[in-house]
């Protein structure tokens, strides 16, 4: 008896121990909602007892937002590269030309041609001038039988009625004189004798129907050989032109640099640095064609008086005068008296009748104090308390 009382006490034990953890697990399976045990695997006996190797899940697991993508922030696109943007001279405005402007004849060859762009462009804001082009390209005065230009000038003076001719050539002449009982080599005494000829006939179609001349000089080239024959050309116009009574225009410092030597960039009428001449080294860019209509114009203008100037449309007596000049009260014609011109030596202009100088001075009664110095050596006392007077302060006398 004493040895089955144990075992009885320790079976009522674990029966204890049994129905308290058999009621602690029906308890907790009544507390677990039923979705809940739908998603999840139930727990037994053995899990409770020792544990499971499965994570346990939370009661109400909280719902993970979704990752936040980073904004990146937003590159801007690079602009392009600002190129340089050459600065283009401001010409004036063309103005309609009128009826009775007058006509400047441009001929000559390709260079003439150039020349006659940049005259158009230089008296554009004239109306009273108009440019006439008539170059023909491979021209010149040595192949006559290719383009007789003193021909074709004459009857283009007769259609065109021009009040001044300019004449550019000889770019083309670097050949032989053939024809007319001529067979001479370029560079000869010959043909130089024959050329100069040529150029005075062709220059007197002009001078004698008293039309101003202007030939304008060849510039330099990129080839020495060009360059050098520009050189005797242009003494040979320069003399012929003062024979007839034209005028020569010598353009060669301005495609040249301080050394005298060709060049390709250069400055422009206004002061930048620009292209002058193509890759050929001979023909002139837009820049180079109104280098040297700036050379041409000074002496047009000169020729033409107030026909080449810009304001010439107030000539006219139907044009309305400006607003200022119009409120002015008119004078009366027949008050209007012309005054001849007055000399700056006139001496009725203060109202005298002798310049100065003329009579000698008159005579002083005393001697000046720059007289007793220079001739005697004698110079006046200073004023009493001026910083030069050296004179001690007269001391009172004590009476008796």
């Amino acid at each position: 008896m004493m040895r089955q009382r144990p075992a009885r006490a320790i079976t009522a034990t674990l029966r204890a121990l049994f129905t308290a953890l058999l009621t602690a697990v029906i308890a907790l399976g009544c507390l677990s909602p039923a979705a809940e045990a739908q998603e999840r695997p139930r727990r037994n006996l053995f899990d409770m007892l020792f544990g499971t190797r499965e994570p346990d899940y939370p009661d109400q697991p909280a719902e993970q937002p979704p990752p936040q993508r980073k904004s990146q922030p937003r590159k801007r696109p690079t602009p392009p590269p600002r190129q340089p943007v050459a600065v283009q001279p401001q010409t004036p405005p063309a103005a309609e030309k009128l009826p009775d402007a007058k006509t400047i004849l441009v001929v000559g060859d390709f260079l003439a041609s150039g020349l006659g762009t940049g005259l158009e462009d230089a008296f554009s804001a004239s109306p009273g001038v108009v440019i006439q082009t008539r170059g023909n390209v491979a021209s010149g005065l040595v192949r006559q039988d290719y383009y007789n230009w003193p021909q074709q000038l004459t009857g283009m003076m007769d259609q065109l009625k021009p009040a001044i001719v300019i004449v550019m050539l000889g770019a083309n002449d670097r050949q032989p004189i053939i024809g007319d009982g001529l067979n001479e080599k370029y560079g000869t005494d010959p043909w130089f004798l024959a050329y100069e000829e040529r150029v005075q006939q062709f220059a007197k179609l002009a001078a004698n129907r008293h039309i101003p001349l202007l030939w304008v000089g060849l510039p330099p080239f990129q080839s020495d050989q060009l360059t050098a024959s520009a050189v005797k050309l242009n003494h040979l116009y320069q003399s012929q032109m003062a024979a007839v009574g034209g005028e020569f225009i010598d353009i060669w410092d301005g495609f040249t640099d301080q050394n005298g030597e060709f060049v390709v960039t250069g400055s422009d009428i206004n002061g930048q640095q620009v292209r002058l001449r193509t890759a050929d080294g001979v023909n002139m860019t837009a820049a180079g064609k109104r280098k040297i209509a700036f050379y041409v114009e000074k002496s047009a203008r000169r020729l033409l008086g107030n026909q080449a100037s810009p304001d010439i449309t107030r000539l006219d007596t139907g044009s309305p005068l400006p607003a200022q000049q119009a409120s002015l009260p008119g004078a009366e014609p027949e008050k209007i008296v012309s005054t001849p011109p007055m000399s700056l030596s006139d001496p009725d202009l203060d109202g005298g009748s002798q310049l100065l100088g003329a009579s000698p001075a008159p005579a002083a009664a005393a001697a000046s104090p720059r007289d007793l110095l220079v001739d005697k050596g004698q110079m006046a006392p200073a004023p009493a308390g001026r910083v030069d007077d050296y004179r001690l302060p007269a001391t009172p006398t004590a009476t008796p």
